[in-house]
């Protein structure tokens, strides 16, 4: 564990009512010490209201509320200030619907130790996906495999939101030119992540489909996805 330094959990929130309060006592039965940023983007089911009044009792819980649905890739990048702001020492994303495990946390504060990012990888050896249908497992696993060949990013599942950071790597991070709103951002941050030799490992998860709630996948954010890779590609190709 790491006591001695100030950790920030950021997840986004668009009407997850259903899922961030359960969500938020777990992750500090695992993880009493650190920080949870909530950004919500003007949730119409009282997501940012019931996150309003867990904060006024705990200190640890934060929130930032937004007038609009701006979108994944700018709320962890408005996290991502947040975090550098108030010197924090590491970071990380989850998601609030409960797909990423909380007891996991406490893993990859263990690996963060000897690395610089640490991604939580559905994709990796023993890494598994449950409650998916087979069409959108295989569309991820194909788009995974689309974007590592076409970048050269040596991560397996290269759209996973779970994910650990050094504050260094934040800060760097945020110097870039990042546009992705969906999972063209998480993409979008290995690339860089990569470019800029941050030594990044991958970890074993199993993400569980939400029970609760309704997702946020809908077809622009794979078509973002696309464009993204093909445009870091050309980057890539260009720059070296």
């Amino acid at each position: 564990m790491l006591t001695s330094m100030r950790m920030l959990i950021i997840i986004p929130t668009y009407n997850e009512i259903e899922n961030i309060g359960n969500l938020i006592s777990t992750i500090f039965s695992n993880v009493p010490e650190a920080n949870i940023l909530v950004i919500d983007d003007n949730s119409a089911d009282g997501t940012g209201n019931l996150v309003d009044n867990l904060s006024e009792n705990d200190s640890r819980i934060k929130i930032i509320h937004r007038n609009k649905k701006l979108g994944l890739g700018t709320a962890y990048k408005q996290g991502f200030l947040y975090a550098v702001e108030n010197k924090y020492d590491y970071v990380m994303e989850m998601d609030a619907d409960f797909s990423h495990n909380p007891k996991d946390i406490i893993r990859f504060l263990k690996a963060i130790k000897d690395s610089d990012v640490v991604v939580g990888s559905r994709y990796n050896e023993q890494g598994r996906v449950k409650n998916w249908p087979l069409a959108r497992l295989l569309l991820s696993y194909f788009a995974n495999l689309y974007a590592r060949f076409l970048t050269g990013i040596p991560i397996r599942d290269l759209t996973s939101g779970f994910k650990a950071y050094r504050i260094n790597v934040i800060k760097n991070i945020l110097m870039k030119k990042i546009s992705s709103d969906g999972y063209g951002f998480q993409i979008e941050t290995l690339f860089w992540t990569s470019q800029l030799k941050f030594k990044t490992i991958e970890i074993p998860i199993t993400f569980t489909e939400r029970s609760s709630g309704k997702s946020k996948m809908n077809k622009s954010i794979i078509y973002e996805a696309f464009w993204v890779v093909l445009k870091l590609a050309f980057y890539k190709y260009y720059n070296t």
